[in-house]
Order: structure tokens, then sequence, then C-alpha cells
């Protein structure tokens, strides 16, 4: 069995990116022990994420005051904006939860289709900078 450190040796957070692939594979205990032992704000950060999908959106919130405000929310605001979901100038998880909250209640919808792939951008960034190399 190989460890976070041993898949990614020079990552900003190896445990971090661990716990975005199990995320993204669906593995959402798997995922869920890792963010659990992870007291960063990457770990809250996936934390957040897990529990919008359950969907908890009250839990989910909880973890997104943890996080406070992450180095990858500019990014995926001006990524959202793109796609057509503003939160303003800044990111705004929690309009976020709501707005998920909302298009899971309209499948198939062009709100659902909006809140997947600015959830699919989100994965990205957040599993791009854990797993980026630290800058030494």
């Amino acid at each position: 069995a190989h460890t976070a450190q041993d898949l990614f040796p020079h990552a900003v957070s190896p445990a971090g990116a661990l716990c975005g692939l199990w995320l993204y594979f669906g593995c959402l205990d798997e995922a869920h022990s890792i963010a659990q032992e992870l007291t960063t704000p990457e770990g809250s950060f996936w934390h957040g994420i897990m529990h919008r999908q359950e969907p908890d959106p009250s839990n989910a919130a909880y973890w997104f005051r943890r996080v406070g405000r992450h180095p990858v929310f500019p990014a995926l605001r001006d990524v959202a904006h793109r796609i057509r979901f503003d939160t303003g100038r800044e990111w705004d998880p929690f309009e976020f939860i709501e707005f998920c909250e909302a298009a899971r209640l309209r499948p198939g919808s062009a709100e659902e289709d909006l809140a997947m792939r600015v959830q699919l951008a989100e994965w990205q960034l957040l599993f791009d900078y854990c797993a980026r190399e630290k800058t030494r």
C-alpha cells in the first residue's frame, strides 16, 4: 500500500491530493477519513465539497467557514464567471452551496449542468493546488 507521501512526494499537500482523488472517484468514505485527519484549509475545503455533494448543506457551510479565504478562490471565481456563475467580486462558497441545492431539485436543468461544471473546475483547482510541487 502506498501512502499519500509516496504518491505525491513533493506536493504542497500530499494528503489533500489523495483526498481529492478519492472524492473524484466517488469514494466518499476514503476521502472523508483523510479530510477528517487533515486539519488544514485544504482538508476543510475537501470536507465542505464532500458534504455539499451528500447533500448536507449545513455541514458543508460549517466546513467552508473553517476554510476561510482560500488561495484558489480568485481563480475559481474567474472560471465560474466565465461559465456564467457569478458570485461578484469574490468567490462565495455559501452562495454556491445554495445554488447547488436549488439545482439538485431540477435534474437535467441548465442550473444542474452549470453546478456540475463549476464543481469540476473547483475540484481541478483544489487538486492542482494540493498536488503542485512545493517551492523550496
